[in-house]
């Protein structure tokens, strides 16, 4: 799996409303800030990181990536709300199950203020 992950941004202090906004609200805590600047948010044995790029070259979003959250349900729907209140953009269709060859997901996809794609996801139980 992975051992990181990291997206730019060009205002850390508004990523940090967001990011801190969004981590609680699936029972995660406020980033920490290192010396540089960074943000490190810590949660479920993950690490996410929050960088203004070390080029100095302004931040930019992957087009066609996307970072995924594990979280129940619930957590995804406050998770959505927390992230549109400060200052996400909501996209995709609403949340909720959508269904996949592979079996129904729970998801809720947020922009976050620099334009990352992030997910929330949550794997259905298989029904008989």
């Amino acid at each position: 799996m992975f051992s990181h992950m990291v997206v730019g941004s060009n205002d850390i202090d508004r990523s940090k409303r967001f990011y801190d906004a969004t981590f609680a609200a699936m029972g995660g805590r406020a980033g920490m800030q290192d010396d540089k600047g960074r943000l490190i948010y810590m949660h479920n044995g993950s690490t996410f990181l929050v960088t203004p790029p070390i080029d100095g070259e302004p931040a930019t979003h992957a087009n066609g990536g996307t970072i995924g959250f594990a979280m129940t349900p619930e957590q995804a729907d406050a998770w959505h709300q927390a992230g549109v209140d400060n200052g996400g953009t909501a996209i995709e269709d609403p949340p909720g199950v959508r269904k996949a060859s592979f079996g129904s997901l729970y998801l809720a996809y947020l922009r976050d203020p620099d334009g990352n794609k992030i997910c929330a996801l949550h794997r259905m139980p298989a029904t008989t």
